[in-house]
């Protein structure tokens, strides 16, 4: 999409597009670097107060996913006047601004207009020490690689409007969108942390293949080991398939190889995710002081696979550990 257009050069650029990172940051001083994102989409649950803190926690994941921490956010909403009631936009801008609260960042306006479908999200400024930028870019040989959120969210999203889960599983999922990532990230600081990522629209799969072509390494996922939200399985085998997920299937396929691995795993592990959990590529003798981090935080990290030599931007998915 980006073929042709001007790269950006300058020097107090630290990250830019190229490595397809979760935000842009941009050096200001010795000590102050500028983390910037924005998303945004259509509803994923009918409530309009949790579409807009899902909304809110998925757009403040980029920044958390740097390293850093999220200071002000602006509203990107479009809105279809005469097809809904304005009561949706309002319940779901205090959504939003419920998890802006919790989190401590500043709202300062947005911009809305007009349109055929209803969009929500935020684009969110964070800040961060320019030596302590975490991206996609770092993960060695020999990491751990961690997730911090269960898997799911997609297809149980597809499954919700086509009335096929129950009301425990709906709960479960929205659950989880609505927690942001700051515990995780909290986390990541007290650990060494070598390439760190969140896992949204690509899927688990998508966004691990990005961590390892930036960092020229290939990775090895133990599916048996990655979490799954409840009726994520049962879901994604009855064939609640998100557009969104054969698009990443089709990506990954000549650049994954799999060993016994069930087709329904397959799709789950590509399955798009809205404010989905960090990855982290861990050092090895950081792993159980990360953990236990995590889990004084309450986040349901879980070690799902390694860093290995191999084709940069590779990977091996298999049934259990090699």
């Amino acid at each position: 999409m980006l073929s042709g257009l001007p790269e950006v050069v300058d020097p107090r650029l630290l990250v830019g597009t190229r490595s397809f990172d979760d935000a842009g940051v941009v050096r200001l001083s010795d000590e102050v670097a500028l983390v910037q994102t924005v998303d945004f989409f259509t509803p994923v649950v009918d409530e309009p107060f949790d579409f807009g803190r899902i909304a809110a926690a998925n757009a403040l994941s980029d920044v958390y996913a740097m390293g850093a921490r999220p200071l002000s956010a602006l509203v990107v909403t479009t809105f279809p006047v005469g097809t809904l009631p304005l009561g949706v936009l309002r319940e779901t801008l205090a959504g939003g601004l419920a998890v802006l609260r919790e989190e401590g960042v500043l709202p300062l306006g947005g911009h809305t207009v007009k349109g055929p479908e209803f969009t929500y999200g935020l684009a969110v400024t964070g800040v961060v020490h320019p030596d302590k930028v975490l991206t996609n870019a770092g993960a060695r040989v020999g990491d751990a690689l961690v997730l911090t959120k269960a898997l799911g969210t997609g297809v149980l999203a597809t499954a919700l409007k086509q009335g096929e889960i129950g009301d425990s599983e709906r709960r479960a999922m929205v659950a989880s969108m609505v927690t942001t990532n700051r515990a995780a990230a909290e986390a990541c600081e007290a650990a060494e942390i070598h390439a760190l990522t969140d896992v949204t629209g690509y899927g688990l799969l998508g966004h691990g293949l990005e961590m390892a072509e930036a960092s020229g390494v290939a990775i090895e996922i133990d599916a048996p080991a990655v979490p799954l939200l409840p009726g994520a399985l049962a879901a994604a085998a009855a064939g609640s398939i998100p557009g969104g997920l054969l698009a990443n299937l089709s990506w990954v396929e000549h650049k994954v190889q799999m060993v016994g691995i069930d087709d329904v795993t397959v799709k789950l592990l590509c399955d798009p995710q809205t404010s989905g959990g960090l990855l982290a590529a861990v050092a090895s003798d950081a792993v159980a002081s990360f953990l236990g981090a995590c889990s004084r935080s309450g986040v349901s990290a879980a070690v799902i696979g390694r860093v290995v030599g191999g084709k940069a931007g590779t990977a091996v998915v298999r049934t259990g550990t090699s």
